[in-house]
């Protein structure tokens, strides 16, 4: 529509500065001005197969044929270990069945919004190295989804879990058809197939290891898109810091896809340090977010459950952010700590959040110049969603108890602690390893044993 009007624009403009004695016609040419929302579509054979899988997973919704896919997903934080796994499984998951006599349709979901995939922007990068179309177009998103969740989980063939143990609420009605995680196993899916666990540096790792070792045993193998192989080397060097905290099977996996790559005659480690620095590089890139987007970029959120009737099941939500709240509140339009928390409520309220948790970190160098990692937790209840004043005060000191009591973290009250409002904590500490995957069991299970 908006490509004829610029046409229609373009003819009116070319008559009016037409010579009055000029009888010749004028040839009208189209407009160089790209309509919104143009793609530059990827090359290569993986941004072809990502673009028709999904063209073919829509079509076949229209025609209510979705019980013929398999989604394969990330978590919700839809960092590159999430994507690149999810990716390499569907294509995997199609490639190896195509020529027998019950081919899978997969595909990968992404579970975040399109336009949150760059806010990492080594997410950008990476999906830019491996040729994909502008604008992520050949992916599907969270958002892009044609039904919610809790109706097409209990329309699809299932799920694969991959870098998460357990579905999100949303999607409890889809079998568990398999799972790859490198985090702790939460008893989801026991009966799911291949159900791997492992402590490694990259989620990528378990996905690609079954991968090649499925490929391999293939009477014929399919084709390994180059793109696709870089993508996975990128997940595994940028989650293992260049090989240099890998584990054996971390390095194992890695040697091997490079040697499908184009790569192939490259050192192993210095590919992998040289990808890991620019990925490095490109994630830290984040100085110009403001806060409602650093609060969403890494967020993971679901619904916990209570032991009792007197208490609801509440959302419980976690963001991390590489900045301290100090300088989060300076990125803020007033530069003040009211505001940080106006933004903040804007956000948990969109989401529908009862209890959320940011987990900020940043380094301060001592008086020798050596730099230490200082970590921080904001507590905030809110009592708008499911639960009323008198919860939200009983939920709010329910898990502060368990903070301030946990011994590896060892938290002291934020020096502006004072200046908080009702239902608002936040500490510091310095355990450098106690991210998220440390804090967010303490506080589900203070959450889970609220009554």
């Amino acid at each position: 529509m908006r490509t004829s009007i610029l046409l229609t624009l373009t003819a009116i403009a070319s008559a009016s500065y037409a010579a009055p004695s000029d009888n010749v016609q004028k040839v009208v040419r189209p407009s160089t001005i790209r309509p919104a929302g143009a793609i530059e579509t990827g090359v290569g054979h993986f941004s072809e197969w990502s673009r028709g899988n999904k063209k073919e997973y829509l079509i076949d919704w229209q025609k209510g044929l979705s019980s013929r896919w398999i989604h394969v997903q990330g978590n919700e934080a839809g960092d590159l270990d999430s994507m690149a796994a999810a990716l390499t499984w569907a294509y995997h998951l199609e490639h190896s069945t195509a020529n027998t006599s019950h081919p899978v349709q997969a595909i990968a979901l992404l579970q975040t919004s399109t336009d949150a995939l760059d806010l990492r922007p080594e997410n950008t990068l990476a999906l830019h190295r491996s040729q994909m179309s502008s604008g992520h177009s050949d992916l599907l998103t969270l958002d892009e989804l044609p039904e919610d969740p809790e109706t097409l989980s209990r329309d699809i063939k299932g799920i694969v879990l991959v870098d998460h143990a357990a579905p999100l609420r949303k999607w409890k009605g889809a079998p568990i058809l398999s799972i790859f995680d490198h985090h702790q196993d939460l008893d989801a899916g026991l009966d799911a197939s291949p159900r791997v666990f492992a402590n490694v540096s990259s989620c990528t790792t378990l996905v690609a290891e079954r991968m090649l070792d499925e490929l391999e045993a293939l009477p014929e193998e399919y084709h390994m898109p180059h793109e696709l192989l870089e993508l996975i080397l990128g997940a595994i060097a940028i989650d293992s810091k260049g090989l240099q905290e890998a584990t054996e099977r971390d390095r194992k996996v890695a040697a091997r896809v490079l040697k499908r790559s184009n790569w192939y005659k490259e050192d192993l480690d210095d590919r992998m340090q040289h990808l890991a620095d620019i990925l490095k590089r490109a994630k830290k890139d984040v100085d110009h977010l403001g806060i409602r987007d650093l609060l969403r970029r890494d967020w993971k959120g679901d619904m916990v459950d209570t032991p009792s009737p007197r208490t609801p099941t509440v959302s419980l939500g976690f963001s991390s952010i590489p900045f301290s709240l100090d300088e989060q509140i300076m990125k803020t339009e007033f530069q003040e700590l009211f505001d940080w928390f106006a933004i903040e409520a804007a956000w948990t309220a969109q989401t529908g959040t009862d209890i959320s948790v940011a987990l900020n970190k940043h380094k301060v160098k001592d008086s020798h110049g050596k730099k230490h990692k200082i970590r921080e937790i904001v507590l905030i209840v809110r009592s708008d969603v499911r639960i009323n004043d008198a919860q939200a005060e009983s939920l709010f000191q329910t898990v502060k108890e368990a903070v301030e009591a946990d011994k590896t973290l060892n938290v002291k009250p934020w020096h502006r602690a004072k200046e908080l409002g009702k239902w608002q904590m936040v500490w510091t500490h310095e355990n450098e390893d106690a991210g998220r995957k440390i804090v967010r069991p303490i506080i589900e299970k203070a959450v889970m044993a609220w009554d």
